[in-house]
């Protein structure tokens, strides 16, 4: 710069020793002008005084020339010096050139603008503040200097810039916090290392409450949480733990709404290759877990966008052991908010009036813990989720139920999804059936499909909690809308059909109808039932490895007379035959093997009812696509006499390894416990001959097989009834009258009708066979040809 210019106050001297190089010689001029200031400051002249510090500013530390900014730089802090407590009415001309000095290329000015910046801040001291977003600004871009010398110059500066807003009281954090949201998604890792270190002073000054600013840098604070500096993650762990306990101590002030969006996303994890995601998903599912359980109903709007996040967790293995539980309690204590009052519409919540003090408020902390007792049960979706709140603008909290169904119904159809998250969706499910029925139903028919699709899951205990849903979807009252037309189905590819009713029986019962010991069972129950068995028909292969787990689960979760009633009914019209005769094998085995089906045995053993008449007559119409099925439902009924008839057909049927098969099947059974009672009977031989007729004609249809020498066995054991007279009188005369009370009863079956049912379904067997017969000896023909 021109040395001749006059630069008055300051002298010539003065000016040439700050354009010198040498450090020395422009601190000698540091000290003049320090006793120049302190001059003025005694004459109380501040125009003076702005003028040398103008000066300083504009013709040194702004200057073109490396060594006159280093003079400005020297000179502006010792005016600071001499100003003492007076430096705060010039803090704006004194630091505004200096941090300009910040940006220079040359690393040794931006350390002499940094130590200059440092003696005007400790002069200055709380008169800074209202200058401090232009000090952390600065500041944050030598944190990322590359120079070490002007790195540990701006730490210095650093520390005591923290010492002065740790002690002040006039710290403005409203002032602050829109540059702090801006510099937190800084990806310098010394720049993120200076911000979480000033959040860290910050939240720890007891006077500046940043908890309430937490919904503006929550996000950046989980960003910085995946730093690949250990450090870092350790700073921020600290701090967000810091936040978490503030938010547990006063719950009542914190905005649970507006921070939940941020945990669902990073409760999601992008990159499962990356160790810090971990982290970061572990620590926001952590804050999930709380935020559930403190703000109570109020998260229940942002529900879709949690669930979304935490049903994938809860199929991690033991290396996430940690976030799979955190996702287990969030899971657990977000479905306990979903209460009754969920299932009425606006208008009836309008009606009942508001809600009761203190609902859908954040709990304390003490109240929590009661809340937190989530049972640890081990239950992704790799793009990000982001959810609005379905009711944001409403001051009642609201369900998002359309938006949990979709999430959950989306998991269902995602092959990729862990048995663990597929049993978690089917129990939301199940729990929004129970509490909410009447909106779920809405959903019923979009959620159908899938979860009788999902009785074909690896998992049985996936297939066991479909099948609860399933059946509360038949049961529930909720459910009973206008009566299902038999052909309806889920895809339009039903070939089953529900025969018409015509004239009912004794005892028939309707199919939403009820009883004293039958849970009524509502329009979609039938229509359950025909597409189960039109699974079991296009699935055969389910059919013979879970069909009879399947249908001995139903008869557990409904009444077993309503599932085989039923089942009967639709198999009578069912076309394909061979399909019939499976399904009905199947049922036959169940009902006479099964504890689950003791209760519907006992029924039908005796018949002394109306109403096991009409069950009976039911079952055997069914029964007929089998003929040995058919016999063994004879003798679980005690109609021996009708089982010898049909034993007398079997001449006339075509004799199969199946059907042999299926006769040593039911050998077998008369030998198991089921059949005790029979073989008892087998002691009164005047009373039961067709009971020992019908398994002389079992034993006529078997070769000499093994079954042939038991039952052979079996019937060497009968006795000679002139010795059997040897008893006492008065216990055979009981013994013919309760024959013949027996015989009274069947009087309401027409036995001979039920022959002739039994001669047309056989018919129509052997008409298929032949069909089947003719079309596989004319491909042959072909092919010979």
């Amino acid at each position: 710069m021109n040395t001749e210019k006059d630069l008055s106050p300051l002298t010539p001297n003065i000016v040439r020793a700050l354009n010198d190089k040498l450090y020395e010689k422009r601190k000698v001029a540091a000290l003049e002008i320090e006793k120049l200031v302190r001059e003025f400051v005694a004459q109380n002249n501040s125009t003076q005084i702005r003028h040398v510090i103008l000066i300083l500013a504009s013709e040194f530390a702004l200057s073109q020339h490396p060594h006159s900014r280093k003079g400005g730089l020297i000179g502006l802090a010792a005016c600071s010096i001499a100003l003492g407590k007076d430096s705060g009415l010039y803090l704006k001309e004194l630091i505004e050139p200096v941090l300009t000095c910040f940006n220079d290329s040359d690393s040794r000015l931006r350390y002499y603008a940094c130590e200059a910046l440092y003696n005007i801040v400790k002069v200055a001291r709380g008169a800074v503040l209202p200058h401090f977003n232009l000090l952390f600004d600065g500041l944050s871009k030598l944190a990322a200097d590359p120079d070490p010398n002007v790195k540990s110059g701006s730490e210095l500066l650093d520390r005591l810039l923290k010492d002065i807003v740790t002690e002040s009281h006039t710290f403005d954090l409203v002032a602050f916090v829109p540059l702090l949201r801006e510099r937190i998604y800084s990806n310098n890792q010394y720049a993120r290392q200076f911000i979480i270190s000033w959040i860290h002073v910050l939240e720890s000054v007891p006077n500046i409450n940043l908890l309430d600013y937490l919904p503006e840098i929550l996000d950046g604070l989980f960003q910085i949480l995946g730093d690949n500096s250990k450090e870092i993650r350790r700073t921020c762990e600290v701090v967000l733990g810091e936040f978490l306990k503030e938010i547990k101590k006063s719950p009542s002030s914190v905005k649970f709404a507006e921070m939940a969006n941020i945990l669902v996303i990073h409760c999601q994890v992008a990159d499962e290759a990356k160790l810090t995601n971990d982290l970061i998903q572990l620590t926001a599912m952590t804050w999930m877990r709380e935020f559930i359980t403190l703000a109570g109903r109020v998260v229940l709007p942002y529900s879709s966008g949690i669930l979304t996040a935490v049903l994938p967790c809860l199929s991690y293995d033991d290396r996430k052991k940690n976030t799979k539980e955190a996702a287990s309690a969030c899971n657990h204590s977000l479905m306990k908010l979903v209460s009754p009052e969920d299932d009425e519409d606006e208008e009836e919540k309008s009606q009942s009036g508001t809600l009761s003090k203190g609902e859908g408020l954040p709990k304390t902390e003490s109240d929590s813990n009661e809340m937190l007792n989530a049972s640890q049960e081990s239950v992704g979706l790799s793009n990000i989720s982001f959810f609005t709140p379905a009711c944001a603008d409403r001051p009642q909290v609201t369900l998002d139920l359309d938006g949990i169904v979709q999430v959950l119904d989306r998991h269902l159809h995602d092959t990729s999804t862990g048995m663990m998250t597929r049993i978690a969706v089917l129990k939301w499910l199940y729990h929004l059936y129970i509490k909410t029925p009447r909106k779920m139903f809405r959903h019923t028919d979009s959620l159908f499909p899938m979860l009788l699709k999902t009785l074909s899951d690896e998992s049985d205990e996936v297939i066991l909690k479909d099948l609860e849903v399933l059946a509360e979807i038949a049961s529930s009252p909720a459910g009973q809308t206008e009566q299902i037309s038999p052909c309806d189905n889920v895809d339009g590819k039903l070939e089953l059909k529900i025969p018409a009713s015509s004239n009912p029986g004794p005892g028939s019962k309707a199919v939403d109808s009820s009883s004293p010991s039958t849970p009524s069972m509502n329009s979609y129950f039938y229509k359950f039932m025909i597409n189960l068995l039109k699974r079991f028909s296009l699935e055969r292969k389910l059919l013979e490895s879970r069909g009879a787990f399947i249908i001995r689960q139903l008869c557990l979760l409904l009444h077993a007379e309503n599932i085989f009633h039923s089942m009967a009914d639709i198999l009578l019209k069912e076309e394909d035959l061979k399909f019939a005769s499976t399904m009905v094998q199947t049922l036959n085995t169940i009902l006479l093997t099964s504890a689950e089906l003791f209760q519907l045995r006992n029924q039908l053993k005796d018949l002394h009812t109306a109403e096991s008449c009409t069950l009976f007559c039911c079952l055997y119409r069914s029964w007929c696509h089998n003929p040995v099925a058919t016999v063994s439902l004879c003798f679980l009924t005690q109609n021996y006499k009708h089982a010898y008839d049909l034993i007398q057909k079997f001449g006339n049927l075509e004799v199969t390894v199946d059907f042999l098969i299926e006769v040593d099947k039911l050998v077998q059974l008369i030998e198991s416990p089921i059949f005790t009672y029979l073989r008892l009977q087998l002691l009164d031989v005047e009373n039961n001959p067709y009971l020992i007729k019908a398994l002389y004609g079992l034993l006529m249809l078997l070769p000499q097989s093994q079954a042939f020498q038991l039952l052979s066995r079996r019937l060497r054991c009968v006795p000679n009834p002139d010795l059997m007279r040897t008893v006492d009188e008065s216990k055979y005369m009981d013994s013919k009258q309760k024959s013949a009370s027996k015989h009274s009863s069947h009087t309401l079956i027409d036995y001979n009708e039920l022959l002739q049912h039994f001669d047309r379904v056989q018919a129509k067997h052997l008409e298929v066979r032949h069909q089947r017969s003719g079309r596989a000896t004319d491909h042959l023909d072909r092919k010979l040809v």
